[in-house]
């Protein structure tokens, strides 16, 4: 590790995250409550390499989300401390230069990473006593960053993408970002290969309990049924397609209900278009409404439960809209479970769409003839 590169992204990296920063600025104990919370799922990470080895393929990733939420957590501890976290991390000693493992390196089994992880866990017990005005933090601080480098050091991790990875998710998480930014997708396109920049979608259910697309007056895809014995809606599960095309700009379920996918761009139209991205996109709904389901459908939600951003990042991984932010995301899903309810309640719709805008909006059914 080059001593000098990290401190320059360390510099960087306090200012960047402090934006995504929304606890308290005058309380110290749900910082330092998080640290140690963030800490302990480091060595259950470790835990489960020593559990699983070579099995455990997640190893690597997983640890370095670990380490960069307690150096969140650090950073955000250190600000309300008003102490430069890089200064901090100056005084600590650096480890040997190291590279990057490979990755069958990284699932081996790492005989220092438990003295380092409890070194570091000991150094994390010891921030709980920090109050908000007391000095001498610094020796404190400054143990925990020796610490915390060791760990790096014993987990084969290096600094660089610790600090990298852990901007990309706070900032995508809790930072809007930028509409003029954000990907689109298609619009190198044809017309009839993208999807419209603005569209309504009828939905009614007819007394057999089925329900029905429509789209310029013509009917789409398949009636739909809930498939399950405690009836809850699912039926109308379409809405969340719409939700994704027209917040995401993304999804390969609604370009085959409405046949726009990219054929002109064979590798497109297979990786992005084809029957596996439909599957995923499927898959993931149906994930995400067990959830739902769990909580009122998010009634009362403002915001979606980072352990859920989180299995979709992983469940899209390697699709055009992984370069999606989780806060996009989670506008998706709260605005499109708001029109759900309103299209189960009244058993139909209209879904307005637009797709510029980022928008997705409920009209009810006319009065039935």
């Amino acid at each position: 590790m080059q001593r000098k590169k990290s401190s320059i992204q360390l510099d960087e990296y306090a200012r960047q995250v402090a934006p995504t920063d929304r606890l308290a600025a005058d309380d110290l104990q749900p910082v330092l409550l998080g640290l140690f919370g963030e800490v302990g799922s480091i060595m259950s990470t470790a835990k489960k390499l020593h559990r699983e080895g070579p099995d455990f393929t997640g190893y690597r990733i997983d640890t370095i989300e670990e380490f960069g939420d307690a150096l969140w957590y650090f950073a955000a501890l250190c600000r309300r401390l008003k102490v430069s976290v890089h200064s901090i991390f100056s005084k600590a000693s650096p480890p040997r230069s190291y590279k990057a493992a490979p990755v069958a390196d990284s699932l081996a089994m790492l005989p220092e990473i438990d003295p380092a992880l409890l070194e570091l866990g000991q150094a994390t017990a010891a921030l709980l006593t920090l109050k908000q005005k007391a000095g001498g933090a610094d020796a404190l601080l400054a143990k925990f960053a020796d610490s915390f480098l060791k760990g790096l050091q014993a987990a084969k991790i290096p600094f660089d993408e610790v600090v990298a990875f852990n901007i990309l998710k706070t900032r995508g998480r809790f930072i809007p970002a930028d509409k003029k930014l954000l990907p689109t997708f298609d619009d190198d396109f044809e017309e009839e290969e993208r999807i419209p920049a603005k569209f309504e979608i009828e939905i009614r259910q007819r007394k057999s309990g089925k329900t029905y697309l429509r789209w310029n007056g013509v009917f789409i895809g398949d009636p739909l049924t809930d498939n399950i014995e405690d009836p809850d809606g699912y039926r109308f599960h379409d809405v969340f397609h719409f939700a994704h095309a027209a917040i995401l700009n993304w999804s390969p379920t609604f370009r085959a209900l409405i046949k726009h996918k990219r054929k002109s761009n064979q590798a497109v139209d297979e990786a992005q278009d084809g029957g596996r991205a439909i599957v995923v996109e499927e898959g993931l709904t149906a994930w995400i409404f067990s959830r739902a389901k769990e909580l009122g459908f998010f009634e009362t939600s403002e915001h979606i439960s980072f352990d859920v951003l989180k299995t979709i990042q992983q469940f899209t991984a390697g699709y055009e809209v992984e370069q999606c932010p989780l806060s996009l995301w989670e506008k998706a899903i709260l605005q499109g479970y708001a029109v759900f309810r309103q299209v189960r309640e009244n058993e139909g719709g209209t879904i307005i769409c637009n797709r510029t805008a980022r928008t997705i909006r409920y009209k009810p059914p006319k009065e039935q003839a």
